[in-house]
């Protein structure tokens, strides 16, 4: 039995280190709602800890200016965090407060040998070209609702239709490029480029 999806992506992003990638190494994780992205990403960033690499993580989640912010939360991505880290300037956003539903803090981006930006719409972005390797995500639709709605309750549950609809949008030409896409339910990893 070989390793796990998280275990292979945190060695094929540690063999892009030592290739002497640009830093920093911009990891991309994609996937409609629900499909696993947050918890791939902690996997990640814990697997990347683990091997002595230095990490900071960006959940688009933190960007998005509410339920219908999908298209303003990637300019931000652009904007504010990748192109700034991408031409040696620091990056910061500002977040948003789903509780009151205004804009929040500003938070600065901490530099780091790996960024892993976690989100809808990473890979779709305006700036997806600065993404050195990216993941997709994919799960049936009853599959990643369910998630979904487990993880964030009855807060999700009146604006799915809404994300959806901002999804589908965004993927109306279908799946952005990816260097893999893991199947969450199966485990399953099929590499495209950068393959191990």
């Amino acid at each position: 039995m070989g390793p796990e999806p998280h275990e292979s992506l945190v060695l094929r992003a540690l063999d892009l280190l030592d290739a002497g990638s640009r830093p920093p190494l911009v990891v991309g994780v994609d996937g409609r709602s629900g499909s696993g992205k947050t918890d791939l990403a902690g996997r990640l960033e814990d697997g990347l800890a683990e091997a002595g690499t230095a990490v900071t993580t960006v959940h688009l989640d933190d960007l998005y200016p509410g339920w219908s912010g999908l298209s303003a939360g990637l300019e931000t991505l652009c904007q504010d965090v990748l192109l700034p880290l991408r031409t040696g300037r620091p990056a910061a956003y500002r977040s948003w407060d789903w509780v009151a539903g205004v804009p929040g803090p500003l938070r600065p981006v901490r530099p780091a040998a790996v960024l892993l930006v976690e989100g809808v719409g990473v890979l779709s972005s305006g700036c997806s070209d600065l993404v050195d390797l990216r993941v997709w995500l994919e799960a049936p639709a009853d599959v990643r609702r369910v998630r979904a709605l487990a993880r964030d309750g009855e807060t999700f549950a009146p604006w799915w239709t809404t994300w959806a609809e901002q999804e589908e949008r965004l993927l109306r030409h279908g799946r952005p490029e990816a260097d893999v896409v893991l199947d969450t339910v199966s485990g399953r990893l099929t590499w495209s480029r950068l393959a191990p």
